[in-house]
C-alpha cells in the first residue's frame, strides 16, 4: 500500500476526491489531508508519503512553490498537481519542476485513478530496478570468490569479533568449525627455476624462466596447495599479501593432532613445488589456539617462524614452538579490541558489554598464561575502563575509582570467571554513571533551548539553526534530543510558545490580531489566524471576545 497525501484548500473538494475512489482498490492509502502547503510540508516530513496529491492554489505556500520544496528534501516522492484551466500557464512551470503529473480541473473520479494508476506503475518500476533479485544475485555469485578471500585476509591480519567470523563465514560458505586452529605461511625462496619450463600442477606447463614473477609463482603455489588440501580435505588456501596461507582446523581431542596434520600438508606441498615447478618455498607455522578469533595471533606466530630462515636456511617448515618459546603466551589487547570495550560502556547495553568481555577472555588458556602476563593484561583493560570514566566527567570517574579502590584486588581472583564478573561489575556501574550524567546534560541542553526560544519566539527568523548556533550543536543532534525529551519537534514548540504569548496578548491588550501576529513572529497575519483556529479552534477576535465575556 503506498502512502498519499492530499493538499487541497477547499474542503468539499477533499472530501469529493476521497469519497468517490475506493484507495485500497488501486494500492493507495491517504495517510493525511493538508489545507495548505505549509501543513503538507509538515505532513510530508513526518509521514514521507509516496505519493503527494496538491491543488496549485492554495494559501501560505502554493501547489508550485510545494512541490519545488518536495524536490529539494524528498526528490523520490512522486507529485501530481490539480490545475485549472486557467492556470495552464503554471502547468507548464510544473513541467520544468519534473512533476510526475497533472490533472486539469474539473476532472472525473476515473480521470485521477489513471493518473494514480500510472504513478504506481513508475513506483512499482523504480522499486523493480532496485530490487532486481537476478541482477544482485549474479553480481554476489561473482563477487564470492572475492569476498571470501577478503575475509580470510582480515581473519589474520586483525582480530575480528567472533560473531563477525561466524556471520561471514556462514554467508560465505567456509566452515570454521572445529576444537584446533592454526595459521601457516608458505612464502616462495628467491631462487631462479633452473629450466625455463616448470609444472603448474602434474599435468600443466608453464615457463617461468623470462618472466620470473612473484605473483604467477605464488598461483602455481596455491593450486598445488589447493590439490593437496582438498586430496587430503584438510585446511583451506588463499594468497594474502605476497604469501600463501594455510588455515588448518581440527576437531580431534589432542593438539597434536592439528601439528602433525599441518606439518604433513606443509611437508607435501614444499615437495611438490620443488617437484613441479622447480622452486624452493620455506613454510612458518604458528602457535595452536583454540578459537578462529585467534588466528590473527597464530598468524603473526607464523611470520615471526618465517623471519628465523635467515639463520636455519630456506626450504624447510619452521615451527614458532621450535625456535621461540612460547610457554607464556602474551595476551592480545589491541586497538581494536580497545575501541570495541570503549564504545560498547559509551554507548552499548549490559548485554553487548557480556559478550565484549567474553571475547576479551576467549582466546586464553589458564595453563598457558603466566601470573604476569596476566596481570598485565588486566591492567591494560583497567586502564581503558579509566579512561572512559575521565572522558565522561569527574563524578563518573570518582564513581569507578571506588570501584577499583585498589590494584591488589587481581591477586584475590581464584579464577578468570572471577576477573570476569568483576570487570562487568565495574564497567556497568560506569554505564549507569554515564547515562545519568547524559540524560543531566541533555536536560540542561533543552532548558537552555527553551530559555533562548522564550525570549527569542518574537523574531520572525528564529530558526533551529539559530537556536543550536547558539547552543554550539548540531541541528541533527539537537532536534533528535528535543523531540525525545519534549515529545514534540521544535517547530510545534515554537508554534505553542507563540500561541501561548497571542492568547495572552489577546486577553490583556486591545492590539488588532494582526498587530500580535507580527509582534509574536509570524510574518503572515492570515497564517496566524489559521494556526490559532486549527489550535483553539477559534479565531483570534472570537477568542478575544469570549475571553472578555462578550
Amino acid at each position: 500500500m503506498y502512502k498519499l497525501i492530499l493538499a487541497e484548500d477547499e474542503e468539499d473538494v477533499r472530501e469529493g476526491v476521497i469519497s468517490q475512489i475506493d484507495w485500497e482498490d488501486y494500492g493507495f492509502e491517504i495517510v493525511e489531508q493538508a489545507e495548505n502547503g505549509r501543513e503538507a510540508a509538515d505532513a510530508i516530513d513526518r509521514l514521507l508519503p509516496d505519493v503527494v496529491v496538491t491543488d496549485i492554489q492554495m494559501p501560505f505556500m502554493n501547489g508550485l512553490q510545494l512541490a519545488e520544496w518536495i524536490r529539494e528534501r524528498h526528490p523520490n516522492t512522486k507529485i501530481i498537481i490539480l490545475t485549472g484551466y486557467d492556470e495552464f500557464e503554471y502547468a507548464q512551470k510544473a513541467i520544468k519542476l519534473q512533476i510526475d503529473e497533472y490533472i486539469l480541473k474539473p476532472f472525473s473520479s476515473q480521470e485521477l485513478i489513471d493518473v494514480l494508476l500510472k504513478v504506481r506503475a513508475t513506483i512499482e518500476a523504480e522499486i523493480a530496478e532496485k530490487e532486481n533479485v537476478f541482477v544482485l544475485s549474479e553480481h554476489y555469485r561473482k563477487s564470492l570468490p572475492v569476498l571470501r578471500e577478503q575475509f580470510l585476509s582480515s581473519l589474520v591480519s586483525r582480530k575480528l569479533r567472533m560473531n563477525e567470523i561466524d556471520e561471514k563465514s556462514s554467508e560465505y560458505g567456509i566452515d570454521l568449525h572445529g576444537k584446533w586452529f592454526q595459521a601457516s605461511v608458505i612464502s616462495v625462496d628467491y631462487i631462479r627455476p633452473e629450466r625455463e619450463t616448470v609444472s603448474l600442477t602434474a599435468g600443466e606447463q608453464i615457463s617461468l624462466r623470462d618472466t620470473g614473477e612473484r605473483n604467477l609463482q605464488l598461483f602455481a603455489v596455491l593450486n598445488i596447495a589447493e590439490e593437496l588440501c582438498n586430496k587430503h580435505n584438510f585446511g583451506r588456501v588463499f594468497i594474502h599479501r605476497d604469501e600463501v596461507v594455510l588455515l588448518s582446523i581440527c576437531d580431534a581431542s589432542e593438539e597434536a593432532e592439528i601439528t602433525g596434520k599441518t606439518f604433513e600438508i606443509l611437508e607435501e606441498i614444499r615437495h611438490n613445488v620443488q617437484r613441479f615447478l622447480k622452486l624452493t618455498v620455506t613454510a612458518g607455522s604458528g602457535t595452536v589456539c583454540h578459537s578462529p578469533a585467534m588466528l590473527f595471533n597464530s598468524f603473526g606466530d607464523a611470520m615471526q617462524a618465517l623471519d628465523y630462515r635467515l639463520i636455519l636456511g630456506n626450504n624447510r617448515v619452521i615451527w614458532i614452538e621450535d625456535v621461540e618459546s612460547r610457554s607464556n603466551t602474551l595476551l592480545a589487547y589491541d586497538e581494536l579490541t580497545q575501541q570495541s570495550l570503549i564504545r560498547t560502556i559509551k554507548m552499548g547495553t549490559v548485554q553487548e558489554l557480556k559478550e565484549v568481555v567474553e571475547e576479551l577472555f576467549g582466546g586464553l588458556n589458564a595453563e598457558q598464561v603466566s601470573t604476569q602476563d596476566y596481570q598485565i593484561f588486566l591492567l591494560e583493560i583497567i586502564t581503558s575502563i579509566l579512561r572512559v570514566a575521565k572522558e565522561s566527567g569527574s563524578d563518573a570517574a570518582k564513581f569507578v575509582g571506588s570501584g577499583i579502590s585498589s590494584l591488589t584486588e587481581m591477586n584475590k581472583f581464584n579464577s578468570m570467571s572471577e576477573a570476569k564478573q568483576w570487570i562487568i561489575t565495574i564497567c556497568s556501574r560506569l554505564m549507569d554513571s554515564i547515562a545519568l550524567e547524559r540524560q543531566s546534560s541533555y536536560k540542561l541542553l533543552i532548558d537552555e533551548a527553551k530559555d533562548y526560544i522564550r525570549s527569542h519566539y518574537e523574531e520572525s527568523d528564529i530558526s533551529i539553526g539559530k537556536v543550536c548556533q547558539h547552543l554550539h550543536i548540531s541541528t541533527g543532534y539537537f532536534s533528535s534530543i528535543f523531540k525525545k525529551e519534549m515529545k514534540m519537534t521544535f517547530v510545534s514548540y515554537l508554534l505553542q510558545i507563540r500561541l501561548e504569548a497571542a492568547k495572552e496578548l489577546l486577553r490583556s491588550t486591545e492590539l488588532k490580531a494582526f498587530e500580535i501576529a507580527e509582534k509574536i513572529g509570524f510574518a503572515d497575519p492570515n497564517y496566524f489566524s489559521f494556526c490559532f483556529r486549527k489550535k483553539y479552534g477559534q479565531s483570534p477576535k472570537e477568542y478575544k471576545n469570549s475571553s472578555r465575556g462578550g
